[in-house]
């Protein structure tokens, strides 16, 4: 097993984890989209060769990072069991990657990821950075209460989806400045690790979009009224493999999101599951249970409903 899900999935492990994978098989190939303010990469990993364009992202919000090792163990055994001509949640793994193209986005904020996990060290300079922005936000704690980049920015409020609406409701609520949440930034895809995921999906213009995100065991499927044809059947599909609810987005988050973007910009399905329960960072101890709901999702989003 190349995934370890026994430890924090900090930004060097997953990067090193994407290069043993990609080592490991010749249907893995990795990119780097780009690297955050403080220098880290984002990187992508793609593999399947068929018609279906899908992108999957993950720990968009630092203290979601068990959502990185999701996508990872989902890459990892697929490509395993299509080595060895097995299946995956009972389709061949095989007609999986014959049938659909899979892009991977694990660690969308890295910086973040280390801050929470203890990657980042107490006295760094990136460490006090954070510290004195979390000060301007004392009831939320530090540094498991951090969602944000390091610098502040709240990375699922950064997309050209009603992102001033989302900008007036989180200054409402006293987010007006950098901090460990709900900053919705200067700008709409004002950030690294924002735009980058914006030009990936210009790129590959998927068919579908999932983004992984914790707690609450909800997916969310809709943005305003746009009505995008067979999202409400997928995301009937995902709730009946997963146990998890359909839902509408609560309206203080219900704008600026990727998912929101996608939905507007490219009128495609695009999901954002809330997987997991209980307070974040979620324990690793709830790895197996996390992957055991979602892996039907994330097989049935690569291949699409049976006769579609």
């Amino acid at each position: 097993m190349i995934v370890p899900t026994d430890v924090p999935m900090t930004s060097p492990r997953c990067a090193a984890v994407m290069d043993a994978l990609a080592a490991a098989y010749p249907s893995i190939s990795q990119r780097e989209l780009t690297t955050t303010a403080f220098g880290r990469p984002v990187r992508a990993l793609t593999l399947g060769q068929g018609q279906r364009r899908v992108l999957f992202a993950a720990a968009f919000h630092a203290n979601e990072w068990i959502t990185a090792p999701v996508l990872l163990k989902f890459a990892e055994d697929l490509a395993q069991e299509a080595a060895a001509g097995g299946s995956l949640f009972g389709v061949p793994a095989e007609n999986i990657l014959n049938a659909a193209t899979i892009s991977m986005v694990p660690m969308v904020n890295p910086d973040g990821v280390d801050l929470v996990t203890g990657e980042i060290e107490v006295g760094t300079l990136e460490y006090e950075n954070a510290q004195r922005l979390s000060d301007n936000y004392p009831r939320i704690p530090f540094p498991r209460g951090w969602k944000a980049n390091l610098l502040g920015v709240d990375l699922n409020l950064q997309y050209p989806a009603l992102w001033l609406r989302a900008r007036e409701i989180k200054f409402s609520q006293g987010f007006t400045k950098p901090g460990p949440r709900d900053y919705v930034g200067r700008a709409p895809l004002s950030q690294r690790e924002s735009l980058a995921m914006a030009r990936y999906t210009w790129e590959l213009e998927p068919d579908l979009v999932l983004a992984l995100h914790t707690q609450g065991e909800v997916i969310y499927w809709q943005f305003q009224d746009y009505v995008v044809p067979g999202a409400r059947e997928l995301a009937e599909e995902f709730a009946r493999l997963s146990g998890y609810t359909m839902a509408d987005t609560p309206y203080s988050s219900s704008f600026a999101g990727y998912k929101d973007w996608f939905i507007q910009d490219f009128r495609r399905p695009g999901f954002t599951i809330e997987a997991g329960h209980g307070q974040n960072p979620l324990p690793l101890g709830q790895f197996d249970e996390i992957y055991g709901k979602v892996l039907g999702i994330l097989v049935t989003a690569a291949t699409g409903l049976p006769n579609r």
